[in-house]
């Protein structure tokens, strides 16, 4: 008896010492990646994070920003491992330029442009108010460094309302601070991200108008894996991780579509 209570006391050591020994071995190997992300995603992008690195051991670093802006700053030097972008043109840029690891190019959402105000009683069904007098000020994001700026700036022109808003547009330098103007209540309402508004509760959804997606050009939003961070090991795992079924729930839950969902 003496002599089993012995066996089985030293298995137990030896399966705690393999225990501490793997789980030492897998924290020694952990690294950290420092990421670029366009700000339309980074409520599913931080829960993205949240899922990784509890998984992986590994950390992510990330800074949200327009796509335009965080493009500059990879082109000088930023110490970026990956960048998720709002548009496909920007990671083809940086493709061409020779910036990116071969193949890593993928689109990992499809966005999707919103009307929206925090007024549940201020846009109609078919958007029509953008065409009223209610319409005094009306916030997008900068079309120049903000995808999401470019798609509004498409959609008011297929309306025909481009040229007479001219003088009542308030623009943000992200889909983040446009979407802050109108949260806020100093712009009535805004073109802005779905997924910015998707998980609202009832009390706070306000009105909306989800834009035809015939107005403006399908936001394709890419990823790429950035040359400098091609033996990171953190950066090749978050990489892997945005094409698997734990990020995709996510993206989708925030109103996003994947490429899978959208016709050719």
């Amino acid at each position: 008896m003496f002599r089993q209570w012995v066996i089985k006391y030293l298995w137990s050591w030896r399966y705690l010492m393999f225990v501490l020994t793997a789980g030492n071995a897998s924290f020694a190997t952990a690294e950290t990646v420092h990421v670029a992300v366009a700000a339309n995603f980074t409520a599913v992008m931080q829960e993205i994070v949240t899922q990784f690195e509890q998984a992986t051991g590994h950390k992510a670093m990330v800074s949200f920003g327009s796509t335009g802006k965080l493009y500059a700053q990879i082109q000088h030097g930023a110490p970026f491992g990956l960048f998720l972008a709002a548009d496909a043109q920007h990671a083809e840029r940086l493709e061409r330029e020779g910036l990116v690891v071969a193949d890593s190019r993928f689109t990992y959402a499809i966005g999707k442009l919103l009307l929206w105000s925090p007024d549940p009683d201020l846009i109609d069904a078919e958007g029509r108010v953008l065409s009223s007098d209610r319409v005094t000020r009306l916030a997008i994001a900068n079309p120049k460094s903000a995808p999401y700026g470019t798609a509004a700036q498409q959609a008011l022109t297929q309306l025909g309302l481009w040229d007479a808003m001219q003088g009542r547009l308030i623009q943000g330098d992200s889909i983040s601070q446009t979407y802050q103007y109108v949260a806020s209540g100093n712009v009535p309402l805004g073109l802005i991200a779905l997924a910015q508004v998707a998980l609202l509760p009832a009390a706070s959804a306000g009105s909306q108008w989800l834009v035809p997606a015939a107005l403006y050009a399908p936001l394709r939003q890419q990823v790429v894996l950035l040359k400098s961070a091609q033996k990171n090991s953190a950066a090749q795992a978050l990489h892997q991780w945005l094409q698997g079924e734990a990020a995709r729930t996510l993206i989708l839950r925030y109103g996003y579509a994947l490429e899978s969902q959208i016709a050719r």
